[in-house]
């Protein structure tokens, strides 16, 4: 399963907010439209955010636009993950080599996106490692194919358990409030014949209390350097709940979601949505005009609440800051 592809000098995206009712690829040729692709959540995840401003950066390039300029717009699309200004530092390092080259560009772009692959493949066979025989997992949001360059982080982990036999149930969190757990998790696991079960947002605990989780495994926007991370809405909850029911909590990410510019989670930048993503669902409102809402799209997990990081160098357990800093200081 994918998500993304690049074809013909033109960026092919699967409009992620019509699933999964409708499979619709969209078309894109200017950086712009990519941009707002972002903004939209048409395409969304951290390494899939970063991938999608690689390709835009190469639109740019074809259409013969300034490349400063088309990375401060593509910059400016999502403030959370880090993977979208890890990939725009890579693609400007790359246009500094190749004088502005499209072609070079593009095969940059691709290097990324086969790269990501990669690193989700080798994350889900160590992952597979934490996972109990006959387990009973927990995830949040969406962290597979679709958030990714293809087969996923926490979902890879969840894959690759899965054709070793190791999975019983994937419980799927619905993801409140844009369903990410529903649309798109579900959709991902049911795809692949993965068993799986949709629960809402507020089931989780009293399902870790009735001893029918095992293991939780999470996706991750961004990590500081002390091992704190933002994920989605919520993902704070689970891993307060998994440490009071002695449950192990992972979240899964590559390398390039690993900010060790920042000490610690306070200083991860939190995206605040649009109100209408909490009082309307499908357009119809579910709260009375007037109320004020709260909408950050992402929590920080703090790293004490974590029992390792999956990585696609391996498995990094505390203490956090010190064994990051070894296995991703460049």
């Amino acid at each position: 399963m994918d998500a993304i592809r690049f074809s013909d000098d033109a960026l092919y995206l699967l409009d992620q907010t019509r699933l999964p009712a409708q499979e619709v690829w969209l078309r894109y040729t200017d950086f712009r439209q990519a941009a707002q692709a972002i903004r939209t959540m048409v395409v969304r995840g951290a390494p899939a955010i970063g991938i999608t401003a690689a390709y835009a950066y190469c639109l740019a390039a074809l259409s013969g636009e300034d490349l400063e300029r088309a990375e401060a717009v593509l910059r400016a699309s999502r403030p959370t993950a880090v993977n979208l200004f890890w990939a725009l530092e890579r693609m400007e390092r790359a246009a500094a080599r190749c004088g502005g080259d499209p072609a070079a560009l593009i095969a940059e772009a691709r290097a990324i996106h086969r790269e990501d692959v990669e690193m989700n493949k080798a994350m889900g066979r160590l992952g597979a490692e934490v996972v109990p025989n006959r387990a009973r997992i927990l995830t949040h949001c969406n962290a597979g194919a679709l958030a990714t360059g293809g087969y996923g982080t926490a979902l890879g982990v969840v894959r690759a358990a899965h054709s070793q036999g190791k999975v019983s149930m994937v419980y799927c969190d619905e993801t409140r409030p844009l369903l990410q757990g529903a649309r798109l998790t579900a959709y991902e696991l049911v795809r692949d014949h993965i068993p799986a079960t949709l629960i809402t947002d507020s089931m989780a605990a009293a399902l870790m209390a009735q001893g029918k989780i095992d293991l939780v495994v999470v996706g991750c926007d961004r990590m500081a350097a002390n091992g704190d991370f933002a994920n989605k809405i919520g993902t704070y909850s689970a891993a307060v709940n998994a440490r009071y029911h002695g449950i192990p909590f992972y979240t899964a990410l590559p390398s390039s979601t690993i900010d060790l510019s920042i000490p610690d989670g306070s200083g991860i930048p939190i995206e605040e949505r649009a109100p209408e993503e909490v009082t309307h669902l499908a357009g119809t409102p579910t709260a009375p005009g007037g109320v004020e809402v709260s909408n950050p799209a992402f929590d920080v997990t703090p790293h004490t609440l974590l029992t390792g990081i999956i990585t696609e160098r391996g498995i990094v357990y505390p203490p956090f800051a010190e064994k990051l800093a070894s296995l991703f200081s460049v």
